[in-house]
């Protein structure tokens, strides 16, 4: 699962945001461009409500990776 930023997202949302997953026992991986911050998570996400994610502040988008077995 990939979370994308806002352009413009406040600290403070970046780090309720990871926080938010590191309690749920999720690695993350951050990568920060010139424009967007994009947080990689790495589980099991079948237990994260994508909705739920994308009405948190500083959220533009959700996107699920598709597992090919």
């Amino acid at each position: 699962m990939l979370i994308i930023m806002r352009k413009h997202a406040e600290e403070t949302s970046l780090d309720a945001i990871k926080e938010y997953l590191i309690t749920r026992d999720f690695d993350i991986h951050q990568s920060t461009g010139a424009n967007r911050t994009i947080i990689g998570v790495i589980g099991d996400t079948g237990t994260l409500n994508d909705q739920e994610i994308e009405n948190m502040p500083g959220v533009s988008q959700v996107v699920r990776i598709r597992r090919d077995d």
